[in-house]
Order: C-alpha cells, then structure tokens, then sequence
C-alpha cells in the first residue's frame, strides 16, 4: 500500500475526511502526517501546505472554478470538486509548482478514484483555468460583503457578524492576518531549561527561533519537519500554547500553595502553565468532559514532568459538591465557536453557523452557573474563549456578573488578529468577594 500513495494522493483524502465527512482539519492531517513519517521533509510540507491553503482559499477557489464550469462546485461529486478545488490552490498560489504537471496529476487523481468519464472534464477545466488564471474577473468593491467573502474566503454571515461588532479597517486587517503563515509558539518549561539553554537545544535540532517581545518564556519556531520529531519537544522541555492564552496564567497572578480547578482543561496547555508558576507547590486539577480529553491532558502531564496537576474526568455542566468555595482560581476556558483561531484551524469557519453560536452562549452561561460555586470568598475566576464574537465574550461576562452575586469585574480584554500579538482571544478576570452567595440559579441561563 505504502508504495502505491502519493503527496496528492494524500491531500486528496485529508481534505475529503474535513470537507466531506465533517474531521477535523488539525486532527486529521497530524493523524495522516503521523502514519506516514517515512515520507520526506518535502513532501510533508507540500502536503500540509496545500491542505491548509485549499481550506483557507476555499470560498475564492471555488468562485474560480465557477466561472470556468459548466456544473459549479456544489454540484460535482466531492473527489471531484476536492481534486479541482486542491489543484487550483497550487495553480494560483504554488508559482514552484508547473501547470502541466498539476493538470496531469488532477487527472490521475479522478482516473484512480474512478472517475475515468470525467478524465476529460478535470483536465479541460484545470486547463482553461491555467491559461487564463490572470483573466479573472473578481467581485468589485461596490459588491460590498460578497467582494469581502470571495477575497478573504469567509463566509458572508460572518464578515456581516463582524462589520456589525467592528469597524471594516479592523475586519479586514483580521481577515488578511487568518491568511499569514505564521510560526509555532511554544511556551518553554523554565523550571527544567532556561530560555537561553532551549533556544540553543533548538537551533542545534536545527529549528528558526524568535523570542518573543513581551513574554520572557514564550519562543516562536519554524523551519522544523514536525513537533514530534524534536527530541527537545518529546522531552516535554516546552508546550504549544499560543502567546493570547499565555495571558490567563499571567492574569491569574497564582500564588505558591493555590488550589486551580480548570473545567475544561484539554489539552492541558493552562492548566500546565499555571502548574509551573507555582513552582512545585499547590495543586492544579485540570478537568474535561471526555475520557479522550483527560487522556490528551495526562499525556502531557507526562511529557512536562510536573507533579503538582493531576487530571480527572468530570461534566463542567454537573454541579461538584466537593468542590463548593475550595478554589483560589477557577479557569473556565469555555467551548466557543473558536473564530479566533480560523488562521489555525481553517476549516472551522465552514462548519460554524449563527444557531450553533447561539447554541454555544448558552452552554456557557450553563457552565458558569455551576463553575462559578467552586471559586472561594477571595478566589478568582478567568473566563476565556479563543473567538471574537462579542455574545460569546463581553455579553456573557456581562450575564455573569448579573446572575452570579458576589463577584466583581477586576478586568477584561479581546484580542483580535492583526492588531494584537497571537490568536483573536478573548479574557476576563473576576473576583469574588468575601461575602458572595452562591450562583442565581433563576436567572436566563
């Protein structure tokens, strides 16, 4: 089998498992990357590069495709549209990449998954579509959100989302910053290598590091094949954790001895980071609904050496008697519709809608009723969410404070792409006070 797969073989399937069967982009292609490590640096990069352009272009790809086929792309057969979908990305952005050979690829592609009566169709469209790929006419700036969406390829309810929260400068600087290539950022675990060691043991394994401006432990890397192959990352000498949710373990302020609940911990990277901070002391319990999640979070507990986190299976939505007022910080980095981090995860803004948001605001306003009890008189709660949509964030810190007496605002921030360092991300910090009740449990939830 291994002798028969090709790069475009490969994209062909990842971008067939998100687009058609609903994974994943982020899962999927480390899944497939991880099955096949013998391939080379080069191919490895290909097949990432075109995986995550296609779906970061798609909405521009396939107003391509339109205007040069007969039948539009909602109506081919999915390996078809995935195959001129994928190969249009390399024709307009992969100048390395010849014409011919995509044309001829895309054509074995369909012949292989058996599709040889429309050989024809592939190689007339993809064709056409090289030769006059400088000829095509996009949406002009009078066409308002629908110009937007095909340059950008976001959906139009999210740009209209968008443009009614924020100024246009403001949207269209965080749509061009979700198209950037951008770096791993790492957060380096201090108590068993300094910053300088590790930058070294990086450069040695041959990575490009950057330090980053305003973090002291926060280092930002490329030039690598992938994480697991650095035996400085298999040694648990650093995590992945993007320089916006760094922010929560630096607002939380956590003092030696705290006891930390984080409700929906997965993958760890909070949780870890505020176990560091307290220097061996304290505990941290970094909790998540699923047996998966708890698994992903103990691996990394593993990998980082730390002895004062444990992880435990528990539904945040699922009231802790035993956990009533014993923490000093409470982190509830809720689920959310993670529009912050299209840049990262691309394929999310194809499965997000306006009901699933709705969904989800008060899923965390749910969570917040019961989470909120476990904060002690004088303990503090961070409420975070990796998206940029305001009911998900100011509206529901807002909720909060109306519907759970007893706390206090001490502060609040969104960080939006392109105009602050790291993924769009949303934090508030709260007090609560040491005569708080409980949660009002009649509120709106």
């Amino acid at each position: 089998m291994a002798s028969t797969v090709t790069s475009r073989g490969l994209v062909l399937e990842i971008l067939l498992k998100i687009t058609r069967d609903g994974e994943y982009s982020h899962i999927v292609l480390k899944n497939v990357l991880d099955q096949y490590q013998y391939l080379d640096k080069k191919e490895r990069a290909f097949i990432t590069r075109v995986v995550d352009g296609t779906l970061e272009r798609m909405i521009e790809l396939d107003y391509i495709i339109d205007q040069f086929s007969k039948v539009k792309v909602r109506k081919m057969k999915p390996v078809i549209r995935t195959i001129l979908r994928s190969s249009v990305y390399q024709l307009k952005y992969m100048d390395s990449v010849p014409d011919s050979a995509v044309c001829n690829e895309a054509v074995k592609l369909a012949v292989m998954k058996g599709f040889q009566n429309l050989k024809g169709f592939v190689n007339g469209v993809l064709r056409n579509i090289s030769r006059n790929l400088s000829e095509v006419s996009f949406p002009s700036g009078e066409d308002g959100v629908y110009n937007l969406s095909v340059r950008y390829s976001l959906p139009e309810w999210m740009l209209r989302q968008w443009l009614g929260e924020y100024d246009e400068e403001t949207v269209c600087r965080m749509a061009e910053e979700f198209l950037k290539v951008r770096p791993v950022t790492i957060r380096c675990s201090t108590d068993r290598m300094s910053r300088d060691e590790l930058i070294r043991v990086l450069k040695a394994e041959g990575v490009s590091v950057r330090e980053d401006a305003d973090l002291p432990y926060a280092l930002h890397i490329s030039g690598f094949d992938h994480l697991t192959g650095l035996k400085s990352f298999c040694d648990g000498l650093y995590q992945v954790q993007d320089i916006s949710s760094m922010q929560a373990g630096e607002w939380a302020e956590a003092r030696e001895g705290d006891y930390v609940i984080d409700v929906c911990a997965a993958p760890g990277g909070k949780a870890l980071h505020l176990a560091s901070k307290l220097k061996g002391t304290g505990h941290v319990e970094a909790r998540d609904l699923t047996e998966y999640k708890v698994g992903l979070i103990r691996d990394n507990i593993r990998q980082s050496g730390l002895s004062n986190i444990e992880a435990v299976q528990w539904d945040a939505l699922i009231p802790d008697a035993s956990a009533r007022e014993k923490a000093d910080i409470v982190v509830a980095d809720l689920p959310c519709s993670g529009l912050g981090v299209l840049g990262r995860k691309p394929d999310l803004k194809y499965k997000m809608t306006e009901d699933i948001q709705k969904e989800l605001v008060l899923l965390q306003r749910r969570i917040l009723s019961v989470v909120t009890e476990y904060v002690k008189p004088g303990g503090k709660l961070i409420y975070s969410t990796c998206t940029i949509h305001r009911k998900e964030n100011e509206e529901n810190s807002r909720w909060l404070l109306e519907h759970c007496p007893g706390f206090r605002m001490l502060r609040e921030r969104q960080m939006l792409p392109g105009r602050d360092a790291g993924d769009g991300f949303y934090i508030a910090l709260f007090e609560k006070l040491p005569e708080a009740g409980g949660p009002d449990r009649e509120g709106d939830a």
